[in-house]
């Protein structure tokens, strides 16, 4: 079986139009039929893509076969291969859990400063490991998942997600220097800067909860 045989039944199986296969790799209509007529073939960019949309090895995609077990070797469970609509599933619940954590620790420390009057330099120390530990659930998240090649409309979301985070973050520094030179507080004011930081991963889960809920229409 060759390699646009293989592409063709692998995109009858998935019930995938060529439409539908071109919109999800951002390609034309035409070059996908093309790729299962053998008359051109995938760019090394669009293997992987395809292996996940597929949810198969490229070993499997390319040569047609399946992995062998080698002799004396244990079985091993073979690998699943996330797609796009389940990393964007899990990195939901990442960035919902460290807003959380962001919304604990925020609270911890005005009550902590503000009301129970503890040591300002112990609570601090206890917010900044707090918040360090959601930021590096974060980043640890975001470092270990595959890119993507985003469609227009994943790109014109970007476009306005930064543009509300940039329109919040200024907003924020005004109230930041306002509020800090009227009350001097200038040991706690700078908790609206973490403030700005939970708005603008809250308007990230908004975008990603949005996407999540179109695909699924």
């Amino acid at each position: 079986m060759n390699f646009g045989e293989k592409l063709f039944e692998l995109r009858k199986a998935k019930n995938l139009s060529q439409e539908e296969v071109a919109e999800k790799l951002n390609v034309t209509r035409q070059t996908v039929s093309k790729w299962e007529t053998n008359q051109s073939t995938p760019d090394f960019d669009k293997i992987v893509p395809l292996c996940e949309l597929f949810e198969i090895g490229t070993e499997e995609l390319l040569t047609g076969k399946k992995p062998e077990k080698m002799d004396g070797e244990p079985q091993r469970k073979e690998e699943k291969v996330l797609t796009k609509q389940e990393i964007r599933a899990k990195s939901a619940e990442v960035v919902s859990t460290s807003i959380l954590i962001y919304i604990l620790a925020v609270a911890g420390f005005i009550l902590g400063v503000a009301f129970l009057e503890l040591d300002p330099i112990i609570v601090t120390a206890a917010f900044l490991g707090v918040i360090g530990l959601a930021t590096a659930k974060l980043v640890r998240h975001y470092m270990s998942i595959p890119k993507f090649e985003k469609t227009k409309e994943e790109i014109k979301q970007v476009e306005i997600m930064k543009q509300i985070n940039g329109i919040v973050g200024a907003i924020c520094t005004v109230i930041y220097f306002l509020v800090s030179f009227t009350t001097m507080a200038w040991h706690i004011t700078w908790i609206i800067f973490i403030i700005d930081g939970l708005i603008c991963q809250t308007v990230k889960l908004f975008f990603m909860l949005k996407e999540e809920k179109t695909d699924e229409n």
